[in-house]
């Protein structure tokens, strides 16, 4: 039964390993050039998180992927803007290229208060 399980797994793996990776990586690419225009950060990382999530049905609309981002334009502002705030830099790439986001946006350390 257990060879049974792994057979029905490998074309499924297979599948998911060749295409989404060429058609993700330029998706990243674009991520990382736009976030970098619009917010200058001091540090960036954008990993395509899409090989996790191939088979899923809203995969179709685009990858998924995980942003890590820090940059003095957070300073003072709450995590909620902060997502709104990247949503908009990349709201040309949502559900063309991009199907799910997952954001990490931090001020630098020490700002992320303004000081009183």
């Amino acid at each position: 039964m257990i060879r049974n399980l792994d057979r029905n797994l490998r074309p499924r793996e297979r599948m998911s390993s060749v295409t989404p990776q060429a058609t993700t990586s330029a998706t990243a690419d674009r991520i990382r050039a736009m976030l970098e225009s619009a917010f200058s950060p001091l540090s960036i990382a954008v990993l395509d998180d899409s090989a996790r999530h191939a088979g899923h049905a809203g995969a179709r609309s685009g990858g998924h992927f995980r942003v890590t981002l820090v940059a003095h334009s957070f300073a003072g502002r709450p995590p909620l803007e902060r997502h709104r705030m990247v949503y908009e830099a990349l709201a040309p790439l949502m559900g063309h290229g991009i199907h799910a986001l997952n954001i990490r946006a931090t001020a630098p350390h020490g700002a992320e208060r303004p000081a009183s």
